[in-house]
């Protein structure tokens, strides 16, 4: 074991780097933007294991560069930017970091609902600009939280932890996911088709993870479906959401506003987006907490430690390279 390689994406926390030499070397790329494909492949060509945040691609090349590669432990939920499949046809294990950081983003979801809504980011700019001479009635009018309804498109473990906070709130909640959830009851939120959620909610969360099912899941025609008061608010993933059919729904007034921590094309974001003042955005922060970040880099070291001492790992998303074994 002491011979072991592991390679990590970013300057790791030092309580998750020593799980990992309790097996092995660690080596860190010295800051935490993405690697280039090439650069990526040369730093993991003798490694056993790779640590990448759920920002890094990990594509077909950088796989096939790394011989000895055993495992692929991804520091966040999503882990859409590693190729699974060739994981998988070379029997690596692709781990990733559920639950760990289910409450913080929910956290920043009610953090956008609540600021584009109240308009907080457009009233600091406007008091920045020197802009405020006074208190008057209509300044900055926004929309309430309170006792709105809140339509949540999947209720997974984000999904619910968005459902807890609406009861402070007085909401009602709506939701749907392909099948009616057991626990929804007990949220107090009611299942829903996608149409009938889109025309009720006076807020849309999206908290699905990225699938083909779910890629493009809210374009032109669903929005077409939303209040002109309604607002669209998106912590899951940015190819849920067609951007170009977002920006000319908002220019036309057909939905009230969006906050959105998630793009399409990251770090691009549609310029259409970027010039309405009606739009939140924040750079993919979902989990950008102190604590959070912590828990996830540890989380993902014991699943890499795991998987390096010949366990099956807690949270392996690719069964079939285990079973290959």
């Amino acid at each position: 074991m002491a011979g072991l390689r592991i390679f990590v994406t970013w300057p790791m926390e030092r309580e998750a780097r020593a799980i990992l030499e309790r097996v092995g070397s660690v080596e860190t790329s010295p800051s935490e933007g993405e690697l280039p494909a090439e650069a990526l492949a040369r730093a993991v060509e003798r490694a056993d294991a790779l640590i990448p945040t759920g920002a890094h691609r990990v594509p077909p090349s950088v796989i096939a560069a790394a011989p000895g590669l055993r495992v692929i432990a991804v520091a966040a939920v999503g882990y859409n930017l590693v190729d699974v499949a060739a994981a998988t046809a070379r029997g690596i294990l692709v781990t990733n970091t559920p639950g760990v950081l289910t409450e913080t983003t929910a956290d920043l979801a009610w953090a956008l609902m609540l600021a584009v809504a109240r308009r907080v980011v457009e009233a600091d700019r406007f008091v920045r600009a020197g802009r405020w001479t006074g208190v008057t009635w209509s300044l900055l009018l926004g929309d309430d939280v309170q006792r709105s309804t809140l339509g949540i498109v999947g209720l997974g473990r984000i999904g619910k932890a968005v459902a807890r906070r609406a009861t402070g709130f007085g909401m009602r909640v709506v939701y749907h996911s392909r099948h009616p959830d057991p626990d929804a009851e007990g949220l107090g939120a009611v299942f829903r088709s996608k149409t009938d959620l889109l025309q009720e909610a006076d807020f849309v969360i999206l908290t699905v993870p990225l699938t083909p099912e779910t890629r493009g899941l809210i374009g032109k025609t669903e929005l077409a479906l939303m209040k002109p008061s309604a607002y669209l608010i998106n912590v899951a993933r940015g190819p849920i959401v067609d951007e170009a059919a977002l920006a000319a729904a908002l220019r036309a007034r057909q939905i009230a506003g969006a906050g959105l921590d998630v793009f399409e094309d990251e770090p691009r974001i549609h310029p259409d987006l970027l010039a309405l003042d009606q739009v939140v955005l924040t750079p993919h922060i979902g989990s950008a907490s102190r604590a959070t970040r912590l828990a996830m880099a540890t989380r993902a070291a014991e699943n890499c430690v795991v998987a390096l001492e010949g366990r099956r790992p807690p949270d392996l998303v690719n069964p079939d390279a285990w079973r290959g074994r």
